[in-house]
C-alpha cells in the first residue's frame, strides 16, 4: 500500500530526506515536490535567469551597455540643469502618452544657448533682437559660438555693441558645455537643430528651434511674436517632444599584436547613418546583425539606420515610412537594393545593430553622420549602432501631433491632392450628357434630305 510520502517523492532518495527529515528533532531538511516533466518557460530563458559573473552583466554583443528601456526613447527624464518632464499619472504600463510630455522647471532657468544659421545675413537682424531682448529685458546670460561674432555683418548693427561685450562665447569641439545651458534656442532652418544636437553628446537642454531657413521640417516656431513664445517656455508652458538618438561606435580592426589601432568613436546622431559604396563603381556588399544574429548581406548602393525623427529625411526617399518622432523604433532602409526581397523594416528601440563588411566584399564602405564626419571602414572595422538614452526635448509649439503633421502638409505636401467631385455634381453631370445624347438621337431620327 502506497503511503503519503511515496506519493509525495519522485525517487528513493528524496524518500529518504522526507524520513529523516520528519525523524530529526530540529526540521534542517526541506522536501521538494515532484518538478512538472515540461517547463512553460522556454529554456533558453531558463538560462539566462541564471547568476552571470559581473563582467558579462554589463556587456552585451557590443562593447556598451544596452539601452535600458523598452517602451520609450529614453529613461532619463531630466534634461540640462533645470529642465526635466513633468510627472504625469496618464501612464498604462510603462508606456506614457505623448500629449503628456509637458516641460517643468524646478529653478528659473539662467542661461540660454543661441545658435545661428551661420553665413546667412537674413538672419542678423533676428538675432540682434532676439540677444538684446535676452539680456537686457530677461537678464539671462546668453551663450553664443565665437564663429557667431565674427561676422563682420554684426558691426553694422549699433546696438548690438552694447550686447557684444555681454555674451558668453565657446568654440564647438573644443569647450565643453555640460551644465552649462538651461535651454537652447535655434535660429535658422533643421541643420541648426542638428548641429545643437552635435554639441551635447550626453543630456540635451529643452531646444526651441524658429523657423528662419528654408526647409524647417524640425522648426515650428514662427518669429514674429518671438518675446510671448519665449516667455510660455519660460513658464512652463509647453509641449514637449523627445526625439530619440542613435547612438554610433566606430571599432577599428585591431593589430598583429591584439592593440587597437584607433580608439572606439562614439558619436550620437538625430537623422540618420548612412553606409554607401562611396566612389567605388561596385556594388557595395554589407553585412548586417541584429543583437548578434546575422539577419542579411545588403548588396546594393548602400544602407541607411535612421530615427523616428530621420524617417522624414534621406529614409522616406529611398522608399521607408513616415514614423511619429514619438515611435520608439529604429528604421533600416535599403539605397536601391539589388534584391527586391530586402524592403525596409522597422526594428524595436533599444536593440544593437552590427554593420560590417562581408568577407567577400569587392570595396570598402563608407559612412557619414546624420551627413557630417564621412570616413571609411576596412575590412575588420565594424559599426555598431544603438539607441541613446538622451534624447533630444524638441520644445513643441502646438502639441506633439500637430506640429507633427503640419510640418507633413508645409514642407512634403502631404495629404494635398486634388479632391474628389461629390454625387451630385456628377449627377448633373451625368443629366446634362443625357440630354445631349437624347437630342443627338432626335437629330439622327430626322429624315435625311434627298
Amino acid at each position: 500500500m502506497l503511503s503519503m510520502d511515496s506519493l509525495w517523492c519522485s525517487s528513493e532518495s528524496e524518500l529518504t530526506t522526507l524520513r529523516l527529515a520528519k525523524n530529526a528533532e530540529r526540521p534542517e531538511y526541506r522536501f521538494s515536490r515532484r518538478r512538472s516533466p515540461k517547463s512553460l518557460i522556454p529554456h533558453a530563458l531558463l538560462h539566462s535567469l541564471e547568476p552571470q559573473p559581473r563582467s558579462q552583466r554589463r556587456r552585451r554583443s557590443g562593447t556598451w551597455p544596452r539601452t535600458r528601456s523598452l517602451n520609450a526613447p529614453s529613461p532619463i527624464q531630466q534634461f540640462g540643469p533645470c529642465g526635466r518632464i513633468m510627472k504625469n499619472s496618464a501612464m498604462v504600463m510603462q508606456i506614457q502618452d505623448p500629449a503628456s510630455q509637458r516641460l517643468t522647471w524646478y529653478k528659473p532657468p539662467l542661461t540660454v544657448l543661441v545658435i545661428k544659421k551661420v553665413h546667412d545675413a537674413s538672419i542678423l537682424s533676428s538675432f540682434v533682437q532676439l540677444v538684446h531682448w535676452l539680456v537686457h529685458d530677461k537678464s539671462m546670460v546668453v551663450f553664443v559660438e565665437a564663429a557667431v561674432l565674427d561676422d563682420t555683418l554684426l558691426a553694422e548693427y549699433g546696438d548690438f555693441a552694447s550686447v557684444r561685450e555681454r555674451l558668453m562665447t565657446f568654440r564647438a569641439g573644443t569647450d565643453d558645455l555640460t551644465d552649462k545651458i538651461d535651454f537652447i534656442i535655434c535660429l535658422g532652418g533643421d541643420g541648426t537643430l542638428l548641429h545643437a544636437s552635435s554639441l551635447f553628446q550626453q543630456s540635451v537642454p529643452p531646444v526651441m528651434a524658429f523657423h528662419l531657413g528654408s526647409l524647417g521640417f524640425l522648426t515650428p516656431f514662427e518669429f514674429n511674436n518671438f518675446q510671448d513664445q519665449v516667455m510660455n517656455v519660460l513658464e512652463g508652458h509647453a509641449a514637449l517632444t523627445l526625439r530619440s538618438r542613435l547612438q554610433c561606435v566606430v571599432l577599428r580592426k585591431t593589430t598583429s599584436d591584439g592593440k587597437d589601432k584607433k580608439k572606439p568613436t562614439t558619436i550620437l546622431v538625430l537623422n540618420e547613418v548612412v553606409v554607401d559604396r562611396g566612389p567605388s563603381p561596385y556594388l557595395s556588399n554589407i553585412d548586417l546583425f541584429l543583437d548578434g544574429k546575422h539577419i542579411t548581406s545588403v548588396q546594393g548602393d548602400g544602407l541607411i539606420v535612421s530615427t523616428p525623427t530621420g524617417s522624414t529625411a534621406y529614409a522616406v526617399a529611398a522608399g521607408a515610412s513616415m514614423i511619429h518622432p514619438s515611435v520608439p523604433a529604429v528604421m533600416v532602409t535599403p539605397i536601391c537594393p539589388h534584391s527586391l526581397s530586402f524592403r525596409p523594416i522597422v526594428v524595436p528601440a533599444g536593440v544593437e545593430l552590427k554593420i560590417a563588411l562581408s568577407p567577400e566584399a569587392r570595396n570598402a564602405m563608407w559612412v557619414s553622420f546624420d551627413g557630417r564626419n564621412r570616413q571609411a571602414l576596412q575590412h575588420g572595422d565594424s559599426l555598431y549602432v544603438t539607441t541613446s538614452v538622451y534624447p533630444v526635448p524638441s520644445i513643441c509649439a502646438q502639441d506633439q501631433i500637430s506640429d507633427w503633421f503640419d510640418s507633413l502638409a508645409e514642407c512634403l505636401h502631404w495629404n494635398v491632392r486634388k479632391k474628389q467631385k461629390q454625387i451630385d455634381e456628377l449627377s448633373d453631370m451625368t443629366h446634362s450628357s443625357s440630354d445631349t445624347l437624347e437630342e443627338l438621337d432626335h437629330q439622327d431620327d430626322r429624315p435625311a434630305d434627298t
